[in-house]
């Protein structure tokens, strides 16, 4: 199908979507019209809800890359939750024993890099089992995302707990030289993200890795034929998307928590699967996509407080677009038409 009727498509599934959560929100008895204004005004109407729903989308982007490099070869990793838990674990870990004295600088990129380091071992795992054993990945990822998640909660209730919060399960803050400092009143994840935008884009279609990335997603059997080493591939992008989703953590227990708590991901990693689905595992279209996505969770919580709305509806709006996009997806793979009948045979 050429490209404007794909988009074409596409964008009337969009349309239709809207339409369909409108006509749930009637069902519900609420004023479709009123809501989606307020979705628009709660995440975009003054400086401070536009600032809110950068910092939301920042996550959601930079997560959303990691996931669509493996999703590129046809890994299905679903524990972009786990690797992002755990990455914040790490750059915990060093925010807390690296102390006060440790540079700005120093700190945050000792941070970061444990970050990725341990979002990508996370996802290693995985990996490797899928590389040697033929593993299903979308079970062992998703079960990994529980396990660093209890991890993480039974450092925060026993070894890392505060001894200053009195018994309340709490670790401890972060020291400044370990909070990532701020760029027009957002903070600094925002030029990783663009700059993660751009990296994605260019090793994936510019280099060799991203290359045979791609062509083992279309066929292994094309990749093998090709030489390729299949292994050391679903290794790489696995590594590369791991440690993306590990410096997710990272940003997110500097920026905004700055500490750790076990429910430090946010559903973000799940999130992310359907940001990088929709944009079709486009990093450009990526950015796009998660910024209205920030836009529909941001505006959720502003309609429920304004509105007296459950930030639900939102939810709703996320899931009849996912819905419609994904049904949109038949009409272009498949073509509907009348069988020509078959003519019987006069003997």
């Amino acid at each position: 199908m050429p490209r404007n009727k794909e988009y074409a498509v596409r964008i009337m599934a969009v349309l239709l979507s809207i339409v369909f959560a409108g006509i749930i929100m009637l069902f519900f008895g609420l004023n479709p019209l009123e809501i989606f204004k307020s979705l628009i005004v709660g995440s975009v109407g003054t400086q401070m809800r536009i600032k809110q729903t950068l910092i939301k989308a920042i996550p959601l982007c930079i997560a959303s890359l990691g996931i669509s490099v493996a999703f590129k070869m046809k890994f299905w990793n679903i524990g972009a939750e786990g690797q992002i838990t755990l990455g914040a674990a790490a750059a915990t870990f060093v925010a807390l024993n690296l102390g006060e004295a440790t540079p700005k600088p120093l700190m945050l990129l000792a941070m970061a890099a444990a970050a990725v380091v341990a979002g990508g071992l996370w996802a290693f795992i995985p990996a490797i089992f899928k590389a040697k054993l033929g593993t299903n990945e979308t079970i062992f990822t998703l079960m990994l995302n529980y396990i660093a998640i209890k991890f993480v909660m039974y450092l925060q209730y026993g070894p890392w707990i505060d001894p200053a919060a009195q018994g309340f399960p709490k670790i401890a803050m972060f020291s400044e030289n370990a909070i990532l400092p701020a760029v027009f009143g957002v903070h600094i994840g925002w030029i990783i993200a663009l700059l993660l935008v751009a990296f994605v884009y260019i090793f994936i279609n510019k280099t060799k890795k991203g290359y045979e990335i791609s062509v083992v997603g279309q066929s292994v059997e094309t990749a093998r034929y090709a030489g390729m080493n299949i292994s050391s591939i679903i290794i790489t992008a696995m590594l590369l998307s791991g440690g993306m989703c590990g410096l997710v953590g990272m940003i997110q227990a500097s920026a905004i928590e700055k500490s750790l708590v076990y429910s430090i991901a946010n559903n973000y990693g799940f999130t992310a699967i359907i940001t990088a689905w929709l944009a079709r595992l486009n990093s450009v279209a990526i950015l796009l996509v998660c910024v209205v996505f920030a836009m529909l969770i941001q505006g959720g919580a502003y309609i429920q407080i304004a509105m007296n709305v459950p930030s639900s509806v939102s939810s709703i709006v996320q899931g009849t677009i996912l819905f419609f996009v994904l049904g949109s997806e038949f009409f272009l793979q498949y073509k509907i038409g009348r069988m020509p009948q078959l003519q019987k045979e006069v003997a």
